[in-house]
């Protein structure tokens, strides 16, 4: 795995490094309220008298009074009309990128960021906020839906899960530091930086898509271009890599130049490479008449289907199906029951003096490490296993943890809470991005990731809304504490069985058709 990383071109590091900071960005809007809520409200002046007094040196007249006051439903409404945002903009992403490419997709995400998070920024009432919030969800939303395509389509085959788990690594990464930073940023009018912050990290995603290409698959099976579509993976993978095997999977053609025309092409770029830094692969000796390299189909190209399309279609109908089941098992295993309740769920596990902010940043930082830790799992072991593997984990952590809060094991407890985090990591939370991308044909995975994203944020609003209620319920008529982590081991329980029955393994899959079985590649 070393040596296949340090193959990789400097271009491509790039280009994966820009496109992310989509993602990253939602996880950064998703928790940017969190620390900061008592403060925003008007509740508090400050989290910490210390880190307020530390950080005096901000404060002035004016930052005396500077929050919104809304009451605690409001404040609900202001947090979850971003996911309302994600949403909308799941389900528009994938038709727009499919027509459009994921170039213009991803610049007009960093557009919603930009101007979402001013308005956050400038806001001095519930419905100027719920405005911006809602934007930043727009963009976020088409951001996972977009950007895990992109990264499949430049990245090499055989890392393809490695890089698919930066959707989920950048997401809690984006997390980690918008926690961060409300914990030393959440007093007196300080609070507003959190929220700007946004401007500058989607700015930069703007500038920095102004290097990156389209996607060569997107080129050549929408716009029919595979001969522009092969210089530009060439480009990414570097001039000495092979990749006529990749080109040969899009099913439109080789996209070889001519020798007359491959030394034209040579001729040009040996003179311009210094200004565009271009690289091309050598095949004089390979030359095939049948070719041009001037853009025209190979082959025609299947239509797009859209969203309704690929449910109605028999090829498309089982793929859908097991995206959709997933990604609610992602949710319905009860995650952000943790990410989102554990301030509250570990108030009488820990110490008093632990204060919930540095607990946040804790918890924050134990998903990220084992999400970028478990990263080449998928490919090693593949998605398929990664996903049981996690889901089981989890549920055995799900009863562990009930059982442990049930009996007063405070220290049980804490310990499979922790557990039950780091086993989401190893499946759930990055494969269903990567299989949503990788279950069906380029005609019809810009529609399954808005299916995906769709089912997604509806499970979201199941956990995030639900848990504390039914939580609440049970406990009142049950006694005692603990009860709704029996709930998600038998959801847990469940959803393994969906897994084996329902969801196919992709590793190693050259396409669709071969991962449903209805072509089989012949080495």
């Amino acid at each position: 795995m070393a040596a296949n990383l340090r193959d990789l071109t400097m271009y491509l590091v790039v280009l994966i490094i820009v496109s992310t900071l989509g993602p990253l960005q939602f996880g950064f809007h998703l928790a940017e309220l969190n620390a900061p809520e008592d403060v925003i409200t008007c509740r508090k002046t400050s989290i910490s008298s210390a880190i307020s007094s530390l950080l005096s040196y901000v404060k002035n007249s004016s930052s005396d009074v500077d929050c919104i006051p809304m009451t605690r439903p409001q404040f609900a409404t202001v947090s979850a009309i971003f996911t309302i945002g994600g949403l909308f903009g799941a389900l528009m992403a994938g038709p727009f990128t499919s027509s459009r490419g994921r170039w213009l997709s991803m610049q007009l995400t960093a557009a919603f960021y930009i101007v979402g998070s001013l308005i956050e920024t400038l806001s001095h009432s519930v419905p100027v906020l719920s405005t911006g919030r809602f934007l930043t969800g727009v963009g976020a939303g088409a951001s996972t839906v977009i950007v895990p395509l992109y990264i499949s389509e430049i990245a090499p085959p055989e890392q393809r899960g490695l890089f698919g788990a930066f959707t989920q690594i950048s997401i809690n990464l984006g997390i980690l530091i918008s926690q961060t930073m409300g914990y030393f940023l959440s007093h007196d009018s300080a609070w507003r930086w959190i929220l700007g912050s946004g401007v500058v990290v989607a700015a930069a995603q703007g500038f920095g898509l102004l290097l990156a290409p389209e996607s060569p698959k997107w080129t050549a099976s929408a716009k029919g271009d595979v001969a522009q579509a092969r210089r530009t993976l060439q480009r990414i993978r570097g001039k000495n890599a092979n990749i006529d095997e990749e080109v040969d999977s899009w099913g439109q053609g080789s996209g070889r130049p001519t020798s007359e025309e491959e030394s034209l092409l040579h001729s040009v770029e040996d003179r311009m490479e210094g200004l565009l830094r271009r690289d091309t692969s050598s095949r004089s000796n390979s030359p095939s008449p049948s070719t041009s390299s001037r853009p025209h189909p190979h082959k025609a190209s299947k239509p797009h289907l859209g969203f309704v399309q690929v449910l109605k279609d028999a090829n498309t109908r089982p793929a859908i199906i097991a995206v959709v089941g997933i990604m609610f098992a992602q949710q319905l295993c009860g995650i952000n029951s943790i990410i989102m309740y554990s301030v509250s769920l570990f108030r009488d596990l820990l110490p008093p003096s632990f204060s919930s902010g540095l607990l946040t940043i804790c918890i924050s930082i134990i998903n990220l490490g084992t999400t970028t830790a478990c990263s080449p799992l998928p490919d090693k072991f593949g998605r398929k296993a990664c996903l049981l593997a996690s889901t089981i984990g989890q549920g055995v952590s799900s009863l562990v943890l009930a059982l442990s809060i049930m009996f007063g094991v405070k220290i049980l407890s804490a310990i499979a809470a922790l557990f039950f985090v780091a086993f989401f990591a190893v499946g759930l939370g990055p494969v269903p991005f990567i299989l949503a991308s990788e279950l069906v044909g380029e005609e019809a995975v810009g529609a399954t990731q808005s299916w995906a994203l769709g089912a997604s944020y509806i499970a979201t609003f199941l956990v995030a809304f639900g848990f504390p209620v039914v939580n609440e319920a049970l406990n009142r008529v049950l006694g005692g504490a603990g009860w709704v982590y029996f709930i998600f081991a038998g959801l847990a329980a469940f959803w393994a069985l969906f897994i084996v029955r329902i969801v196919p393994e992709t590793k190693g899959k050259a396409n669709a058709d071969e991962v449903w079985g209805r072509t089989r590649r012949v080495d």
